[in-house]
């Protein structure tokens, strides 16, 4: 007859070890994500005459423009800067994330043994 619970062979004490470092995990997991949602990271393009702002979360906040970047005559420059300086902020956004939250990760959830 098969025993419940656990894993066949397995320790029933061993299980519920793993269960609680993946709640602390979880748990710090969600720490990290509040204090990278409350952050901002800027950048800006064509020699600071446009700046982005980014949340920890990845939603815009903000374009600034310096008045001497706003040509009627070259729209297209300035789409370019917009772009760019967003997307800049953005990478600098997902850079952070991915720095801190790896350690919590383990390398693939290597803390935990797999």
């Amino acid at each position: 007859m098969a025993k419940r619970g656990g894993f066949p062979g397995g320790m029933p004490g061993s299980q519920a070890n793993m269960m609680k470092q993946i709640q602390r995990m979880q748990r710090q997991i969600e720490e990290k994500q509040k204090e990278l949602a409350e952050k901002t990271f800027e950048a800006t393009a064509g020699g600071g005459a446009v700046k982005a702002e980014v949340s920890g979360e990845g939603k815009l906040l903000s374009v600034k423009l310096q008045e001497e970047v706003v040509d009627p005559e070259d729209i297209e420059m300035l789409e370019d800067l917009i772009v760019a300086a967003v997307n800049e902020a953005m990478r600098a956004q997902e850079e952070e994330y991915a720095k801190v939250m790896s350690p919590n990760m383990g390398g693939g959830f290597g803390g935990l043994g797999f």
